[in-house]
Protein backbone atom coordinates (compact mmCIF):
# COMPACT_ATOMS: atom_id res chain seq x y z
CA UNK A 1 0.00 0.00 0.00
CA UNK A 2 0.98 3.51 -0.91
CA UNK A 3 0.84 6.46 1.59
CA UNK A 4 -2.27 9.10 1.08
CA UNK A 5 -1.85 11.61 -1.34
CA UNK A 6 -1.84 15.63 -0.35
CA UNK A 7 0.52 14.61 2.75
CA UNK A 8 2.47 17.91 3.86
CA UNK A 9 6.36 17.20 3.96
CA UNK A 10 7.51 17.31 7.43
CA UNK A 11 10.65 19.49 7.89
CA UNK A 12 9.76 22.63 5.56
CA UNK A 13 13.56 23.81 5.63
CA UNK A 14 14.39 20.74 2.93
CA UNK A 15 13.13 20.65 -0.20
CA UNK A 16 11.60 16.83 -0.29
CA UNK A 17 13.35 16.94 -4.33
CA UNK A 18 16.44 16.43 -2.40
CA UNK A 19 16.16 13.67 -0.04
CA UNK A 20 16.50 9.94 -0.90
CA UNK A 21 14.79 6.68 -0.54
CA UNK A 22 16.42 4.92 2.76
CA UNK A 23 13.70 2.85 3.72
CA UNK A 24 15.02 -0.34 3.06
CA UNK A 25 18.24 0.15 4.07
CA UNK A 26 19.73 -2.08 6.25
CA UNK A 27 20.61 -0.84 9.93
CA UNK A 28 21.71 -3.67 11.82
CA UNK A 29 20.17 -6.87 11.57
CA UNK A 30 17.15 -5.21 10.86
CA UNK A 31 15.53 -2.71 8.05
CA UNK A 32 15.14 0.78 8.30
CA UNK A 33 11.55 0.99 7.19
CA UNK A 34 11.38 5.09 7.79
CA UNK A 35 13.14 8.09 6.24
CA UNK A 36 15.72 9.97 7.60
CA UNK A 37 15.57 13.40 6.57
CA UNK A 38 19.08 15.12 7.33
CA UNK A 39 18.22 18.80 7.95
CA UNK A 40 19.66 21.53 10.14
CA UNK A 41 19.29 21.07 14.11
CA UNK A 42 16.43 23.10 15.41
CA UNK A 43 14.99 22.88 12.01
CA UNK A 44 10.61 22.76 12.15
CA UNK A 45 8.91 19.66 11.98
CA UNK A 46 5.30 19.54 11.43
CA UNK A 47 2.28 17.53 11.43
CA UNK A 48 2.24 15.79 7.67
CA UNK A 49 -1.86 15.48 8.15
CA UNK A 50 -4.61 16.36 10.47
CA UNK A 51 -5.14 14.17 13.24
CA UNK A 52 -4.47 13.98 17.24
CA UNK A 53 -1.26 12.95 18.99
CA UNK A 54 -0.71 9.07 19.76
CA UNK A 55 1.81 9.18 22.42
CA UNK A 56 4.99 11.32 23.04
CA UNK A 57 7.84 9.69 24.76
CA UNK A 58 11.57 9.24 25.21
CA UNK A 59 13.19 5.82 23.96
CA UNK A 60 16.85 4.41 23.48
CA UNK A 61 16.75 4.40 19.90
CA UNK A 62 14.47 7.59 18.98
CA UNK A 63 15.19 10.03 21.83
CA UNK A 64 12.36 12.19 21.85
CA UNK A 65 9.69 11.18 19.60
CA UNK A 66 5.76 11.52 18.57
CA UNK A 67 3.15 9.29 17.23
CA UNK A 68 0.62 11.12 15.71
CA UNK A 69 -2.94 9.79 14.84
CA UNK A 70 -4.17 10.62 11.28
CA UNK A 71 -7.43 11.63 11.61
CA UNK A 72 -9.56 8.49 10.51
CA UNK A 73 -6.96 6.99 12.91
CA UNK A 74 -6.41 4.07 10.16
CA UNK A 75 -2.29 5.66 10.28
CA UNK A 76 0.24 6.66 12.33
CA UNK A 77 2.89 8.81 11.47
CA UNK A 78 6.42 9.06 13.54
CA UNK A 79 8.30 11.17 13.99
CA UNK A 80 12.24 10.91 15.91
CA UNK A 81 15.39 12.04 17.31
CA UNK A 82 13.71 15.37 17.77
CA UNK A 83 15.66 18.10 19.73
CA UNK A 84 12.22 18.88 21.44
CA UNK A 85 8.98 19.63 21.71
CA UNK A 86 7.16 22.41 20.20
CA UNK A 87 5.47 24.25 23.16
CA UNK A 88 2.19 23.60 24.96
CA UNK A 89 1.62 20.34 23.22
CA UNK A 90 -0.33 17.17 25.21
CA UNK A 91 -1.50 13.65 23.80
CA UNK A 92 -4.44 13.01 22.51
CA UNK A 93 -4.15 16.89 21.24
CA UNK A 94 -5.89 17.31 18.32
CA UNK A 95 -3.32 18.92 15.67
CA UNK A 96 -3.65 20.52 12.15
CA UNK A 97 -1.94 20.10 8.63
CA UNK A 98 1.73 22.15 9.38
CA UNK A 99 0.83 22.52 12.73
CA UNK A 100 4.52 22.82 14.79
CA UNK A 101 5.41 19.33 16.85
CA UNK A 102 8.97 19.76 17.53
CA UNK A 103 12.18 20.37 15.95
CA UNK A 104 15.17 18.35 14.51
CA UNK A 105 17.92 16.73 16.33
CA UNK A 106 19.75 14.23 17.10
CA UNK A 107 18.79 12.71 20.38
CA UNK A 108 18.40 8.61 20.72
CA UNK A 109 20.80 6.38 18.90
CA UNK A 110 20.82 9.35 16.22
CA UNK A 111 24.46 10.51 15.20
CA UNK A 112 25.32 13.83 17.19
CA UNK A 113 26.74 15.33 14.02
CA UNK A 114 23.97 14.13 11.83
CA UNK A 115 20.46 16.32 13.02
CA UNK A 116 18.10 14.32 10.93
CA UNK A 117 14.14 13.91 11.46
CA UNK A 118 13.44 10.07 11.47
CA UNK A 119 10.18 9.84 10.04
CA UNK A 120 7.67 6.65 9.45
CA UNK A 121 4.19 6.06 8.62
CA UNK A 122 2.44 2.72 9.58
CA UNK A 123 -0.98 1.54 9.10
CA UNK A 124 -2.56 0.84 12.64
CA UNK A 125 -2.54 -2.74 13.10
CA UNK A 126 -6.14 -4.40 13.54
CA UNK A 127 -6.21 -3.94 17.08
CA UNK A 128 -6.08 -0.39 16.41
CA UNK A 129 -2.34 0.38 18.31
CA UNK A 130 -0.28 3.13 17.49
CA UNK A 131 2.25 0.42 17.48
CA UNK A 132 2.46 -2.22 15.18
CA UNK A 133 1.31 -2.40 12.12
CA UNK A 134 2.77 -2.28 8.87
CA UNK A 135 5.27 0.30 7.87
CA UNK A 136 4.75 2.24 4.61
CA UNK A 137 7.37 3.91 2.49
CA UNK A 138 7.09 7.50 3.42
CA UNK A 139 9.21 8.44 0.23
CA UNK A 140 6.21 7.70 -2.03
CA UNK A 141 4.33 10.47 -0.45
CA UNK A 142 6.21 13.26 -1.93
CA UNK A 143 7.24 10.81 -5.52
Amino acid sequence: MRPPEGLLFPVPAVSPASISDNFNDRRGSRTHHALDIMAPRHSQVVAVADGAIARMMLSDAGGITLYQWSEDRRLVFYYAHLQGYAFGLAEGQPIGRGQVLGYVGSTGNAPPGAPHLHFGIVEADKEGRWWGGLALNPYQAWR
